[in-house]
């Protein structure tokens, strides 16, 4: 029998009351969906009445990006509920459990790094102070349980670093292919995965034969999907939304130049002739080439707007999310030609603009006070990585693991692509505020 003490018990009744007072403000505010949670109900019902993994409308002329647009995994979980009813607030009620489930386990894995439960207050304030956690709980969106299979991986890496047993390779290996099945951001990582595993095996000695063989263990999964989307479509490859993104990314990269209007013609004018394209093998190549050329063409200019976003995600409030979340922004608007938001009005009027955007803004204490909690969760995080008391190899992990979704995301540095990881910095950030002069930990 699981026997909790007085401090599991008010640290797990926090977590409860903040996950409770935010699922009430989703009922009340009614704004569940994000732009892409239809394709994924899409696709959970088409699994149900046709068994046809397809995130399209089914009564619309069948289009192959979209047989591999969205992994299978979330859709499955949907289908988990839409078994018994089709309900999207149970699965949100559901989500609100394992967000709960992550925080909780957060900490038990956080201990393996000499993590003291005095510190609890200051987890719970970081934890708090993100609202995202608790608005991705309470929105149609596979991020949380992205975020379930990425602390999965990152407790089963500690444990099999302390205790050498190969059988946490093999949890590591799972919660990756997991994870990668829920989206498709992890599977490039099943490279570093290997080198990962490797290093773990060379650093204590164990059979390098195993380790290599349950190593592969993600990259075969892949190429196994890979197939079963080539017998589906004719281009053997891991999604769709990879040709896509080629090309998107320099979208806001545009933007960011030479205006809206001009990155509004720019992807119109791709989106024109990836249309004209009739085999989806010669589309994917094409957008694929496109995003090549066009990266050789701007490299360094873009490869500095690109890492100055990444770095931007350690950072970001989530404004826009939060404003999504309440119903005082919507999609349309987010999407119009007329930017509003906090970099567009400060690099339209600087700080002339300044004092608009604060009165049409009356949320902009509590986004404040998000972005002062993110900036102690980022000393934390670097007093963490600079710990001589955390072994190297654990701080490279960290380093690696957290810094490959701020390098995914890029230009699109909002909080749901932070999500994945969100917890791992704020459990790192507390060990390095809370734990510098103390024993060797790890």
């Amino acid at each position: 029998m699981i026997s909790f003490s007085k401090k599991d018990k008010v640290f797990i009744g926090m977590v409860v009351l903040v996950h409770a007072v935010f699922f009430l403000l989703a009922c009340v505010f009614k704004r569940i969906y994000m732009g892409d949670s239809y394709e994924y109900i899409y696709e959970a019902l088409n699994i149900k009445r046709y068994f046809f993994f397809y995130s399209g409308n089914p009564a619309m002329p069948i289009v192959p990006e979209y047989m591999t647009q969205r992994q299978p995994l979330y859709p499955l979980f949907l289908l988990g509920v839409y078994t018994f009813a089709v309900n999207n607030w149970i699965v949100l009620l559901l989500q609100n459990c394992i967000s709960i489930v992550n925080v909780c386990y957060l900490r038990k894995v956080i201990s393996r790094m000499g993590y003291d439960q005095k510190y609890d207050w200051v987890l719970l304030l970081l934890v708090i102070a993100y609202p995202a956690q608790f608005i991705n709980a309470s929105t149609i969106a596979p991020d949380i349980l992205l975020q379930t299979f990425a602390l999965m991986y990152f407790g089963n890496f500690l444990a099999l670093f302390q205790t050498k047993e190969l059988r946490y390779a093999i949890y590591i290996s799972l919660a990756m292919m997991a994870g990668m099945m829920v989206k498709p951001v992890l599977y490039p990582f099943t490279l570093v995965h290997i080198v990962v595993l490797v290093a773990v095996g060379l650093q204590h000695k164990v059979l390098l034969q195993r380790t290599v063989l349950i190593a592969v263990m993600p990259l075969m999964a892949v190429l196994l999907y890979n197939y079963w989307n080539f017998t589906r479509t004719g281009k053997f490859h891991f999604t769709s939304n990879q040709a896509f993104n080629a090309s998107y990314y320099y979208y806001p990269f545009i933007s960011s130049k030479e205006g809206a209007d001009s990155a509004g013609r720019y992807l119109a004018k791709e989106r024109d002739a990836y249309s004209l394209i009739p085999e989806y093998k010669d589309r994917y190549d094409h957008a694929n080439e496109r995003g090549t050329e066009l990266l050789r063409q701007n490299f360094l200019p873009y490869m500095v707007f690109h890492l100055k976003n990444s770095a931007r995600i350690f950072i970001e409030p989530g404004k826009g999310e939060m404003d999504l979340f309440t119903g005082r922004l919507t999609y349309g608007r987010l999407y119009s030609k007329e930017q509003t938001g906090f970099y567009a009005t400060w690099k339209a009027k600087g700080l002339a603009g300044m004092g608009d955007y604060v009165k049409n803004n009356p949320s902009l204490f509590f986004i404040g006070l998000v972005f002062l909690f993110n900036c102690i969760r980022l000393i934390g995080l670097v007093l963490f990585l600079r710990s001589r008391q955390i072994h190297w190899l654990v701080r490279m992990f960290v380093f690696m693991f957290v810094g490959y979704f701020a390098l995914a995301a890029g230009p699109i540095a909002n909080t749901r692509y932070f999500l994945p990881v969100s917890l791992i910095a704020i459990g790192c950030s507390v060990v390095g505020l809370s734990n510098r002069g103390t024993k060797e930990m790890i």
